[in-house]
């Protein structure tokens, strides 16, 4: 007896995954006498000697340079309070827009309540105080389309290398798509288009385990719009923006 599982499975909360004290605990994962036990939902990820779950759910941890998609929450007196789907709330100072805005202006012109925006952060300090800055080129208020919401784990799987994933999904329905590291995505385009797209979506976070995956998504867009896609990798690295 040692490793029970395997690479890539689903795992519960108390699961044995080995039974051989040459394992090593890795990140939701725990001891308990010559076992190792997942202490969390998750898919077992083995390296080496040491198994770590990676979690299925869980809020985004704000990194300097991500792009995320936010929703404005408060409207204060040098910018907005801004909901990233974190456990910690960011802030966009007047002072990072485009626009010079001055002092003591109305500021619900530029961003209302409930407006939602595609923001880049700048500071993440000790304290989990996040700075976020909109004066780059496609950081906007969003209008139109739709947001939804994915697993943030699931967020690079739905990018693909280089953005091939999104890029294959753009070009299949003709979908204006961003998608936020912090798990929230912008989807816009025809109405039935817009429903392809994010099915396809939804497929990929349900699916993003299972090998096989771009092909699978390949055969599920060309039969859903009648589009033949090309495999083509993507010049250049994703961005969000594109």
């Amino acid at each position: 007896m040692a490793l029970i599982v395997k690479d890539k499975d689903v795992v519960v909360p108390g699961e044995i995954l080995a039974d051989d004290l040459g394992f090593i605990p890795g990140y939701g994962t725990h001891r308990m006498q010559n076992k190792l036990m997942a202490s969390r939902l998750g898919l077992v990820n083995i390296e080496g000697k040491v198994i770590k779950i990676i979690p299925l759910a869980g809020k985004y941890l704000p990194k300097r340079n991500d792009i995320v998609i936010g929703r404005v929450i408060d409207i204060l007196m040098g910018g907005w309070r801004v909901e990233i789907n974190s456990p910690y709330s960011a802030m966009l100072s007047s002072k990072e827009t485009p626009e010079f805005i001055e002092k003591n202006e109305d500021l619900t012109r530029y961003f209302d309540l409930d407006d939602y925006l595609v923001a880049k952060i700048v500071n993440v300090t000790s304290q989990n105080l996040v700075d976020l800055s909109v004066r780059d080129q496609g950081l906007r208020k969003i209008r139109g389309g739709r947001i939804i919401e994915v697993n943030t784990h699931k967020v690079p799987r739905i990018i693909g290398k280089k953005g091939s994933m999104v890029s294959m999904i753009k070009q299949a329905t003709g979908c204006r798509i961003i998608v936020g590291q912090n798990g929230l995505i912008w989807v816009d385009g025809e109405p039935a288009k817009e429903n392809i797209a994010v099915t396809a979506i939804e497929k990929i976070e349900n699916e993003s385990h299972m090998s096989g995956l771009t092909e699978r998504m390949k055969e599920f867009l060309e039969n859903a719009t009648g589009v033949k896609l090309s495999m083509d990798d993507p010049k250049g690295d994703y961005n969000g923006l594109q």
